[in-house]
């Protein structure tokens, strides 16, 4: 199964999963319209060719106690090949780095960065961030108010065959 393979059928899967990971196989296939073995075989095959890549829970940030969200915007000193993976992975190893992209434009990376509160984001910012290696420049940009947080990636109709 490649990107233009994806059928009707693939994409319900795929579109009801990230709604709900933890639905039974029996409840999946009564809302596609499937048998039971049939569907979970589709759902082990779009496992195996990693369309389905794990399943998670979506946790309630502040509930567990990381009230601050914060975006940095970091540039790089140099920008060869063997800097930038450096710097990668000493940010796979920070736990409050929650995403990390590497980006185009004025900026190399951005940051996606989760702390109980502004004393330890700016704790964090400056005692960890700031000695990664080959920073030039970093900028932070405060979450004021998340108004559509990423739940889930838009499975394209247009690749039905």
């Amino acid at each position: 199964m490649t990107d233009e393979a994806l059928n009707l059928t693939d994409i319900k899967i795929l579109t009801t999963l990230q709604q709900d990971g933890r639905i039974t196989n029996q409840a999946l296939a009564e809302r596609i319209n499937m048998s039971a073995s049939p569907c979970w075989r589709r759902v082990k095959q779009l496992e195996d060719e990693h369309y389905i890549q794990g399943y998670r829970a979506v946790l309630d940030r502040r509930k567990i106690g990381l009230g601050v969200m914060v975006f940095i915007r970091i540039k790089i000193d140099r920008h060869s090949e063997a800097e930038a993976k450096k710097f990668e992975q000493e940010v796979m190893q920070l736990q409050d780095v929650v995403a990390c992209y590497s980006i185009g434009g004025d900026a190399d990376f951005l940051l996606q960065v989760v702390a109980p509160d502004l004393d330890s984001f700016a704790e964090f910012a400056m005692s960890i961030v700031r000695q990664l290696p080959g920073i030039k420049e970093m900028q932070s940009m405060f979450v004021l108010k998340e108004i559509k947080p990423f739940v889930s990636f838009p499975v394209k109709r247009l690749r039905a065959v």
